[in-house]
């Protein structure tokens, strides 16, 4: 006997559930000010951003580099940023000869700078992979923003800065990632370039 699902009940119950997590999210919005300012800093004074993350976490550090070194809004010169998640001859060479723990370590070392930024995301907080490379941050002068989910993990207390979103859905998780990851692309644009013609 099949069960029939209410599609319509489903999406606006999953539609209403984002938007009450990302509305609570808002209380943490002196954190995102704060890492707005400190992006801003960070490309004023020619330093660069490093991403990383798991699964969709990768693909959110892939589309925060992307909305920096292309455009979010405004038509205006590329940004330095470098998503640690795309390259997968690094990737697997690393993976192979090293272990999947170090991916993003050990390209962390290869390119960053003191003064750079890491941006670490994970929705656990406990990828090993991710714990790792915010480490090695702190070693090499780097300033570390974390988005997580609602504890943190074990990378909030690796951060300097640390967004923890208050679900422990994943997927709820993810979607007030990329929610913040664009205030901020938009935040860092309109402050280094406002004079910049919007693209649309």
């Amino acid at each position: 006997m099949t069960t029939t699902i209410d599609t319509k009940a489903v999406i606006v119950s999953k539609l209403e559930e984002s938007s009450k997590v990302i509305k609570a999210t808002a209380a943490q919005a002196d954190t995102l000010a704060r890492m707005a300012d400190v992006l801003v800093n960070c490309f004023q004074n020619g330093h660069k951003i490093l991403t990383f993350g798991n699964g969709g976490s990768a693909c959110d550090a892939q589309n925060f580099a992307d909305e920096l070194v292309g455009r979010y809004e405004r038509n205006r010169p590329g940004l330095p940023a470098m998503a640690l998640t795309t390259n997968t001859g690094d990737l697997t060479s690393i993976g192979n000869d090293f272990g999947f723990e170090f991916i993003f370590e050990r390209q962390l070392r290869a390119h960053a700078k003191p003064d750079d930024i890491a941006v670490a995301i994970s929705t656990s907080g406990n990828s090993q992979n991710v714990l790792k490379a915010a480490k090695a941050a702190h070693e090499l002068g780097l300033t570390v923003l974390g988005f997580t989910g609602e504890t943190g993990g074990k990378l909030k207390p690796l951060c300097d800065m640390c967004l923890c979103v208050p679900s422990k859905s994943v997927a709820r998780i993810q979607e007030a990632h990329i929610t913040a990851i664009q205030i901020l692309c938009g935040l860092i644009e309109d402050t280094l370039f406002p004079d910049a013609p919007k693209a649309h």
